[in-house]
């Protein structure tokens, strides 16, 4: 099948019956080369933009950049979203979008039965599903007889689609996860306007590059119109409780967080110190508040995580709002100098973003952790309060409350974020 890069726009609306629903959970999972976190995020941009409400959940390998095609090298985004207020990225997806057979076997147990798969069926070669322990074919062998199943070969439409650009077959390739999300946008009533401004930006120095992108896009919504195996496509109306039209920013919980100890320093007209030592995924505040120096914010990168802490508590010493950010590895480290603290009533917040496990096994992987080691993880009788956030968004509040309690009651309070929420 050729498939034309015509403008979605032009295409006419109706051919085929939408099925109205009032929330969809969609995962993209592929290798970590295969741009799914960009993919899931413009799909979220459009969503947002749309009206609806939502939650996202971005995924990454814990490991340094496993084996392409193998399963602990698969990266994936989900998003749900609904025509009402959500609270979760979801459970279990609606639809699963996989780019090779390793991100089938990796997320395949997470689906409902009855839920839609759409495969990249270029990437299903014997070679690739025996890396991952398929001895047959799973497309052809029955056990996706329980899902709907649209096997799509996304690399050979995406390069047919580009062929008259200048563009090897390797460049061209790397094209097919905006294939892919051309494909869910017209699946999902996406706008897709948003997406293509994006494309012409993101690549304005290389004008071809940001050209065959936009023209695998819009190869992949027509292919949804055009094709009999998507008989069906889907709308989610505006959530009730959508925001009056404005301009809106999406928020991490870090970044949040940063925003809401720079607001506390200056309700509290206190200057800003923190204390740190990279570490995942506590690091993206020490790179956000080192760029507020007009705000009277100082940020001193330690060599470890005592020398972070013993800084920061110095500063409360001196009089200023003393931050140090870590992880549970740290927290493990810090304990001392956060008895001494409680021990000196000195105000002190110790910002853990919490992962799982101890030491550098699991970086970029979420687990509630270190709520006990944060209650009870010192010496003697060592009250410390805690204050965990529930959204990003609410990252920014609770770092007031923290800085709140701190100051008011003379002591360390700790800050329990999650990697998923940073």
């Amino acid at each position: 099948m050729t498939v034309v890069a015509k403008d979605p726009g032009d295409l006419v609306e109706g051919r085929k019956p939408v099925t109205r629903l009032d929330r969809v959970i969609i995962r993209f999972a592929g290798d970590s080369g295969d741009g799914m976190q960009l993919t899931g995020d413009r799909f979220t941009s459009e969503t947002a933009s749309f009206g609806n409400d939502l939650s996202t959940l971005p995924n990454f390998p814990a490991e340094i950049r496993a084996p392409a095609g193998t399963l602990p090298g698969v990266s994936s985004f989900q998003l749900h979203f609904a025509d009402h207020d959500i609270l979760t990225p979801g459970d279990a997806p609606n639809v699963l979008v996989a780019m090779n057979p390793a991100a089938l076997k990796a997320n395949i147990a997470d689906l409902p039965r009855g839920a839609e798969v759409i495969v990249n069926t270029d990437e299903f070669t014997r070679r690739a599903m025996q890396k991952v322990g398929y001895e047959t074919s799973p497309l052809e062998d029955g056990s996706l007889d329980g899902y709907h199943v649209h096997p799509v070969p996304l690399t050979t439409l995406t390069v047919e689609a580009l062929k008259d650009f200048d563009l090897t077959r390797k460049e061209a390739e790397r094209s097919k996860n905006m294939f892919a999300l051309g494909l869910l946008s017209w699946m999902y009533h996406r706008p897709t306007q948003g997406t293509e401004r994006f494309l012409r930006s993101k690549f304005a120095k290389k004008p071809d590059i940001a050209a065959a992108n936009i023209a695998a896009f819009r190869a992949g919504w027509n292919f949804g119109e055009t094709t009999e195996d998507f008989a069906v496509s889907y709308e989610v109306a505006p959530a009730a409780t959508a925001f009056p039209p404005g301009v809106y920013r999406n928020i991490s919980g870090n970044l949040a967080l940063s925003y809401g100890l720079i607001a506390a320093s200056r309700q509290a007209d206190l200057p800003l110190y923190l204390g740190s030592y990279p570490i995942t995924p506590a690091s993206d505040i020490l790179h956000e508040l080192s760029r507020h120096k007009n705000f009277g914010v100082r940020t001193f990168q330690a060599e470890d995580e005592i020398a972070g802490i013993g800084a920061a508590l110095g500063a409360a010493f001196g009089g200023a709002l003393a931050v140090t950010t870590t992880s549970g590895p740290g927290v493990a480290l810090k304990s001392e100098t956060i008895g001494l603290a409680v021990s000196l009533e000195l105000p002190l917040l110790i910002v853990d973003i919490q992962r799982g496990g101890p030491s550098t096994g699991l970086p970029t992987k979420t687990e509630q952790a270190d709520l006990l080691q944060a209650m009870f993880g010192r010496n003697g009788e060592a009250p410390v309060p805690v204050v965990a956030p529930r959204t990003p968004a609410d990252c920014f509040d609770a770092a007031l409350e923290a800085a709140r309690i701190a100051l008011a009651y003379r002591t360390p309070v700790f800050l329990l974020s999650d990697g998923y929420l940073a």
